[in-house]
């Protein structure tokens, strides 16, 4: 398991990674700033001691890759599969995208859906959960086109898009389990 950070200013002795190593991140979250108090906060949980000197072991390996497995039996229904792979698809087929997401993304999609429903305490995953994971899971790998990118236009804009175009299944996600 691998946690990385990067940041977009300064590229200055490193350099952006080539998509095909972006693809190959399960998500990207931007955690843009702390509110003010919050900062504050970390003004004064640091004013001594880095409090990832206090931090300790919360799982061990076997249970970490326990629950890697189990969420592996968390139900996605073929509507909802369905849905995960018109989303990635549509990245492909954008008139603003010049490189789409791969099947990568849409296995992405999947497992973070079954995580997501878990920690949800569901045991089945919503189109809902699949909705809220399209940036992390598939921004990074949304290239856009030269037009795109000459207007402005970001990866998560075209994904909210492609989100608010694909019909959404409904019905019964949880039968035929």
């Amino acid at each position: 398991m691998v946690s990385a950070t990067q940041n977009p200013i300064e590229y200055e002795g490193t350099f952006p990674l080539p998509e095909a190593q972006l693809d190959r991140f399960l998500i990207r979250l931007r955690l843009g700033y702390p509110e003010i108090n919050d900062e504050i906060n970390i003004l004064e949980r640091q004013q001594f001691q880095h409090p990832v000197m206090d931090l300790s072991q919360v799982v061990s390996s076997e249970e970490l890759i326990k629950a890697q497995e189990e969420i592996k039996s968390i139900y996605v229904s073929p509507a909802v599969k369905r849905y995960i792979v018109e989303l990635t698809h549509q990245t492909r087929q954008h008139e603003e995208v010049y490189l789409g997401a791969s099947p990568r993304g849409s296995l992405a999609l999947f497992r973070t859906g079954q995580a997501r429903a878990a920690l949800e305490g569901r045991d089945f995953v919503l189109p809902d959960d699949i909705k809220a994971l399209v940036r992390p899971t598939l921004s990074h790998r949304v290239i856009l086109g030269p037009a795109a990118r000459l207007r402005d236009l970001s990866g998560d804009q075209i994904l909210d898009e492609i989100i608010s175009r694909v019909p959404v299944p409904g019905g019964d996600l949880k039968a035929n389990k």
